[in-house]
């Protein structure tokens, strides 16, 4: 019986050892397929963006506050453009990003707050992009509220309906609060529902109502808030690659390629984030006017916005 001790314990050392050298495969072969899995989709975001044709943007960026060093501004556009040459701007957003903390701020401009345009007469804010591109609505929002922005992301209409589709194949669900349809493009019935690129946009883009702009702008805010619950889902994890490969042609931005895809990947991968939303401009800081060659416009207490804009960045502006 003796003799038979030593033999069980190799049968069992061997077993352990297969047992181990089976798990070790199977783990590769994972790590392998996933890396294969994501290279493909991510050649195929970019081969489906590839058909995308984008001028080039001369922007100069602000550099970093040597206070704040680890805060990035980044002005986000949406262009009305469906192929035009020139168009406006019908969305204009300032993302704050603390990459130590991964607080993300996002302010949303107005875009008929009368403003000053630098080397033009005062107009309203979206007109900046269709007079000087993204470098003059840059420049037009620092000098306004002495806010730095370091870089720029733009996306147009169609781009923002593909990469919505791309990385949500079956919808954001975001709650429509009534039957909109018009100048919008689609149709859409109260209640809630899982709406794709070009629907999400249409809400979106909704104004004709007794809340106008404002309403616009507070609907682009849920809108954000429900791609950001969508995306983050762990079912969608598996479209990241192919986004992150679509996003080289669908949005223009100042970042390298290498720098806009370690930025989605440490975005994605601090899914908890919250974001913080503020509107200029602040309540009670506004009145409605009209001018011109401008037509109805917002002008607004600039400084009381800055003081508002400063509190919530959290540092003080120039």
């Amino acid at each position: 019986m003796e003799d038979m001790h030593p033999k069980s314990r190799i049968e069992r050392k061997k077993r352990k050892f297969r047992f181990g050298r089976f798990f070790l495969s199977i783990l590769t072969l994972i790590i392998v397929g996933t890396l294969l899995y994501s290279i493909v989709q991510y050649k195929a975001g970019q081969k489906l963006a590839a058909s995308q044709s984008q001028n080039p943007i001369e922007f100069n960026g602000d550099s970093l506050d040597v206070k704040n060093p680890t805060i990035e501004n980044i002005l986000v556009l949406g262009s009305d453009t469906r192929g035009e040459e020139k168009s406006r701007t019908d969305t204009m957003m300032l993302v704050s990003w603390n990459k130590e903390t991964d607080e993300v701020k996002v302010i949303s401009f107005m875009r008929d707050i009368y403003a000053d345009i630098p080397g033009y007469k005062s107009t309203k804010l979206n007109t900046a992009y269709f007079l000087g591109g993204v470098q003059l609505v840059k420049d037009t929002v620092t000098s306004m509220f002495g806010i730095p922005i370091h870089h720029y992301a733009l996306i147009d209409f169609e781009s923002f309906e593909t990469l919505v589709d791309i990385v949500a194949p079956n919808g954001v669900e975001i709650e429509v609060e009534k039957d909109m349809s018009e100048k919008i493009g689609v149709t859409l019935k109260k209640g809630i529902h899982k709406l794709n690129g070009k629907e999400l946009l249409g809400y979106a883009r909704f104004r004709a109502d007794k809340e106008g702009d404002f309403g616009r702008v507070a609907r682009q805010q849920k809108v954000m808030e429900a791609l950001k619950e969508e995306v983050f889902k762990p079912v969608n994890v598996v479209h990241y690659p192919k986004f992150a490969g679509a996003l080289q042609g669908y949005v223009q931005t100042d970042y390298s390629n290498a720098e806009e895809v370690k930025r989605v990947l440490s975005l994605a991968a601090s899914g908890g984030v919250e974001i913080e939303k503020l509107t200029i401009p602040v309540e009670h800081s506004y009145q409605f006017s009209t001018y011109e060659g401008a037509g109805s416009v917002i002008e607004i207490d600039v400084e009381q916005n800055k003081k508002a804009l400063s509190e919530f960045i959290g540092y003080s502006l120039r």
